[in-house]
């Protein structure tokens, strides 16, 4: 990392700003540009206040003496079963991460499940035995709940809600605003692979090579680290807006450049899909993908 940064890049365009539309699109929800726009001009001034401006993870504060570590989370994945997870596994999880992202060890966890009219009971029943794995699996507890039923065709079969409670017993203080010149950006594992592999399911895709969600708990991940340094700054769980989101909200919130060697970013084979277009006057150019949701509800 290098200290600085200038955020304008001549003849670069960015997608439209979220008061540039009228009505809420599926871009909103992508994890990018517009879901940033949307927090940081309508949510933010309405609900201003320090905990909610780190646009952290989760917020930290102190209650009686400790340490507490506060988030919540909601899960619209279509499909709901996908290689390597569910819907269910990924909200323990992804809960149970955004939790250990500030070097919190989860404790406690709600959640509120709206169910769609017609849901098979066998569905539902596999959803929460899956919950109910991941969370004995993360030593965490679901404390409590709620539960609604909406009309046929108004909920796209269930959607989760859940809330996680944790409580940070070290000094460390992490947080997106805290990037320092030299420090290391280091990657846990590939990256990609969750998105493939709701890709593959939704579409029928076949890869060479087994694809499957990468979704897991990382809260021992975390801790390991703390018993060999306490010069951890900046974590997160990429989830909707991938590597290039994270890194680029950890610069802004800093006040500090990120230099990447692309190279070195661990992506598996199968996962990796470029595609070329054949001009009209024979050369050829990388298809990019779309700026706006081009793979929406993976989580």
């Amino acid at each position: 990392m290098n200290g600085g940064g200038n955020s304008d890049w001549p003849g670069m365009a960015c997608p439209a700003s979220v008061f540039d539309h009228k009505r809420i699109l599926l871009g909103h929800g992508s994890g990018g540009k517009l879901t940033a726009d949307l927090v940081r001009k309508l949510f933010l001034p309405a609900f201003k206040n320090e905990y909610l401006a780190r646009l952290d993870d989760q917020a930290v504060f102190q209650l009686n003496g400790t340490r507490i570590a506060f988030t919540t989370d909601a899960f619209v994945v279509t499909p709901l079963f996908f290689p390597g997870g569910d819907i269910g596994k990924l909200a323990i999880n992804g809960t149970v991460n955004d939790l250990a992202m500030s070097g919190a060890r989860p404790l406690y966890i709600a959640a509120a499940f709206i169910l769609e009219e017609g849901l098979e009971l066998d569905e539902l029943s596999r959803i929460v035995d899956s919950m109910r794995q991941a969370a004995f699996a993360a030593g965490v507890q679901l404390v409590t709940g709620d539960t609604k039923v909406v009309d046929r065709g108004k909920g796209d079969k269930i959607f989760i809600t859940t809330t996680g409670l944790g409580i940070l017993e070290g000094s460390a203080t992490i947080s997106a605003d805290r990037a320092r010149p030299g420090d290391k950006i280091i990657l846990s594992g590939t990256i990609g692979d969750h998105g493939t592999a709701i890709l593959s399911r939704r579409e029928n895709l076949e890869f060479e090579g087994a694809i499957e969600s990468d979704s897991a708990a990382l809260h021992t991940l975390v801790a390991a680290m703390f018993e060999v340094t306490d010069q951890i700054h900046c974590l997160r769980d990429p989830t909707r807006g991938g590597l290039a989101t994270t890194l680029n909200e950890l610069a802004a919130a800093s006040g500090v450049g990120l230099e990447v060697d692309e190279r070195t970013i661990p992506v598996k084979e199968s996962v990796k899909r470029m595609v070329l277009l054949k001009t009209e006057i024979g050369g050829k150019r990388m298809l990019d993908v779309l700026l706006g949701e081009q793979l929406p509800r993976i989580c």
